[in-house]
């Protein structure tokens, strides 16, 4: 049994190669399709991961009186410091807020001339992680209303729409985006397996001879399914190795200021699901057209 096994699989391999033009064309378009597939799959990452980055945290950015003594300044610092579920809490002085807009501006930012009269007020950029039970609570109003009413603050800016992208971002995935990856799936499967038929329909003279010889089921769809299984492997091999590719050449895009994004690579779990999925739609497709 299991050397009729060992030698259908090796008959399977060797098979492969007997209609290279056909084959060649199957590798091609279950390349393609896995390309495109890890292409949404890879932009949908790095959405999630730009998106979800400050999940669970919300931040303040707090100036204080352009008149306010550096002493006050600190105590305040000091208090902020010491309030609950503080995460980080970046501080500027008005020489640093100075240096900090020349460097953004690059060569036109030269302020030089601001050194001995800086109008920048000492400023901070305060990060809070949200405990489980102060959202929906007001957590967040009281603490902007703690923040606004140290004594040498002038304003606090605060955007609440930061506080619930994270939630919304879910939402969005759940009602509309899953849906649409899961109609792209279809289409992905419906392209796989019509592009397979039609590579097994050059073997179709083959099939009926042996189906008119006696020859078991089992003893021609296994070869077949061996060769379905070789097109996935090696087409999603194909797909993910130009993906790498588009990624090694567009990782560094958007890292600039102001975006300073990153593209970051699948995942190696999600690139195992995806060359498992389009090797599971192959050897299916293989199945479904030999029965047909």
């Amino acid at each position: 049994m299991i050397g009729q096994f060992l030698r259908l699989t090796g008959r399977g391999i060797t098979d492969f190669g007997l209609h290279p033009v056909a084959q060649l064309l199957t590798l091609v378009a279950v390349g393609m399709v896995t390309l495109l597939t890890g292409l949404i799959l890879l932009g949908l990452h790095n959405v999630n991961l730009e998106l979800l980055k400050s999940r669970g945290e919300v931040e303040f950015q707090v100036y204080w009186n352009a008149d306010a003594p550096a002493e006050e300044v600190v105590k305040d610092w000091n208090v902020i410091k010491d309030m609950e579920f503080l995460h980080d809490f970046n501080t500027f002085t008005p020489e640093d807020a100075l240096t900090e807009l020349a460097t953004t501006l690059g060569e036109t930012g030269d302020f030089a001339w601001l050194a001995d009269n800086n109008p920048l007020p000492y400023s901070g950029l305060a990060s809070f992680a949200v405990p489980p039970e102060g959202q929906g609570e007001g957590w967040t109003a009281k603490l902007l209303t703690s923040l606004k009413s140290l004594p040498g603050v002038d304003k606090v800016n605060y955007t609440p729409f930061q506080a619930d992208l994270a939630q919304g971002w879910m939402t969005i995935s759940r009602v509309i985006i899953w849906p649409i990856l899961g109609f792209l799936a279809l289409i992905v499967s419906l392209v796989v397996h019509n592009t397979i038929k039609l590579s097994l329909m050059t073997r179709m003279d083959e099939v009926e001879i042996l189906a008119l010889v006696g020859a078991r089921p089992s003893y021609i769809r296994w070869p077949l399914l061996t060769g379905g299984f070789i097109q996935g492997i090696l087409g999603s091999g194909i797909g993910i190795g130009l993906l790498f590719i588009v990624h090694s050449v567009t990782a560094e895009t958007l890292n600039f200021p102001p975006f300073l994004i990153e593209i970051h690579f699948l995942p190696y779990d999600q690139l195992a699901i995806l060359a498992g999925a389009v090797t599971l739609v192959s050897m299916t497709s293989s199945w479904v057209a030999v029965k047909q």
